[in-house]
């Protein structure tokens, strides 16, 4: 009998953000944001045991208006609140194009929930949970 535990490849869902209300943005804005893949648990929190079997499958796609998407990694870095942060890594192995999510392990993500994320340039932007649906 094979006592080894599978990950829970169903708990992997795609979560779409949308850039929330801001003053350059006063209507918020579907052209600017992220879709990523990542386990929540069934309260909509990043399940960090799912993620580090599945860590290969979690994906990140920025999207900023006319801006060329780019792609990376959903990782956990050491700092920050409770001792690690929740990060998009769009270079393997370098920091400084790394985004922060605020928080990201406190949150639940649900459509209409609000996170923030602190861009590669260190500004802060809010952002709006549009969608969340399986992978």
């Amino acid at each position: 009998m094979n006592d080894t535990v599978q990950p829970d490849a169903d708990a992997l869902q795609r979560i779409r953000l949308h850039l929330a209300r801001s003053k350059e943005f006063p209507g918020g804005s579907a052209r600017h944001g992220y879709e990523f893949v990542a386990p929540l648990d069934a309260a909509g929190h990043i399940d960090l045991e799912a993620w580090k079997d599945l860590r290969e499958r979690c994906t990140v796609t920025r999207f900023w208006g006319n801006d060329e998407p780019e792609q990376g990694r959903l990782v956990r870095r050491a700092g920050g609140a409770h001792g690690a942060t929740w990060v998009f890594d769009y270079e393997q192995g370098e920091s400084e194009d790394d985004e922060a999510g605020y928080r990201f392990g406190d949150h639940a993500f649900a459509p209409g929930e609000y996170v923030s994320l602190r861009d590669e340039d260190g500004v802060m932007h809010t952002f709006v949970v549009f969608s969340v649906q399986p992978a």
